[in-house]
């Protein structure tokens, strides 16, 4: 796909010779003689660089990069005489990621375009791979989910709004019952397949508000903004009937189900995140304490 260039520039025969030259390197072209119809042309028109001379009619070019820049994703090159009071330093202040002097050979400006897409892309890469770094580092790599490190700076912002705006916040936490016996019988490859299905069935039960994490290695932790206590145990109801109701299939004539025990609570005035969390833990472990495969709410 060829790049494409957008030429802005009130001297015509400035920009009808360029327009042609580029043209003839394959690049898509198109051409405005001011800033108010180059700005009307890349709302059609997805440029990957925009050529603008500085001194024009109306609208300069350093104002019209700056508009460029706040409205798109696209570089800009400025071009000005030699004579023109205007620096490099100007330029690169407004957003431009070039300049070059009038007179130029073709050539030289052909090296700009291809050197200033080429750090664009280059660019867009590095920020592409930093992104998908930071995503890493607070994902579960198996389920999917939000890992603790994650639970954790979310829950303090969480617990910082309610403090700041006394919205109800609830947690709930899961613990797959007798976990380690499944792994035993099945296998830890099998026990990973339950992990990942019981992270899917979580997410379709959360709304999108909500925000879920594997906290420890059978455990999940769903933190529930605006919801109060019956609204979150109705989640949470749900989410252990679902897991109950599942059929993993460890060998292909054997079948296997698991079920979820979950504490619940809602923050309470003045707790903080470590005493909130301990809360919801201790009705974990009192479902746990009587019977498995229920909800007890804090």
């Amino acid at each position: 796909m060829a790049d494409s260039i957008l030429i802005v520039d009130d001297d015509i025969a400035i920009k009808e010779s360029v327009e042609e030259y580029l043209k003839i390197l394959s690049y898509d072209v198109k051409s405005a003689l001011n800033a108010k119809e180059a700005l009307s042309i890349l709302e059609t028109f997805t440029a990957n660089v925009v050529l603008t001379d500085i001194m024009m009619q109306g609208m300069d070019g350093l104002e019209l990069t700056k508009i460029i820049k706040a409205k798109y994703d696209t570089d800009v090159m400025v071009m000005t005489g030699f004579s023109a009071d205007y620096s490099y330093e100007e330029a690169v202040k407004a957003g431009a990621s070039d300049f070059i002097f009038k007179p130029f050979r073709f050539e030289e400006l052909d090296l700009r375009i291809k050197r200033v897409l080429r750090e664009s892309e280059t660019k867009k890469e590095r920020a592409k791979l930093l992104n998908e770094m930071e995503k890493l580092a607070i994902t579960d790599a198996l389920t999917g989910l939000y890992n603790s490190r994650q639970f954790f700076r979310q829950i303090k912002q969480e617990i910082k709004r309610y403090a700041r705006y006394s919205r109800p916040l609830s947690l709930l936490i899961l613990d797959i019952d007798f976990f380690k016996n499944y792994n035993d019988t099945w296998g830890h490859l099998e026990g990973d397949k339950v992990l990942m299905q019981i992270g899917r069935i979580i997410s379709s039960c959360m709304r999108s508000m909500d925000s879920a994490y594997r906290y420890g290695g059978e455990e999940f932790a769903i933190i529930l903004p605006e919801t109060g206590i019956k609204k979150a145990c109705v989640v949470g109801a749900r989410i252990k009937d679902k897991i109950a109701a599942e059929i993993f299939k460890p060998e292909d004539d054997k079948k296997a189900s698991v079920t979820v025990s979950l504490g619940a609570s809602e923050v309470l005035k003045g707790e903080d995140f470590t005493a909130f969390i301990k809360r919801t833990d201790k009705a974990l472990y009192k479902s746990k304490e009587t019977g498995r495969n229920k909800l007890t709410y804090s």
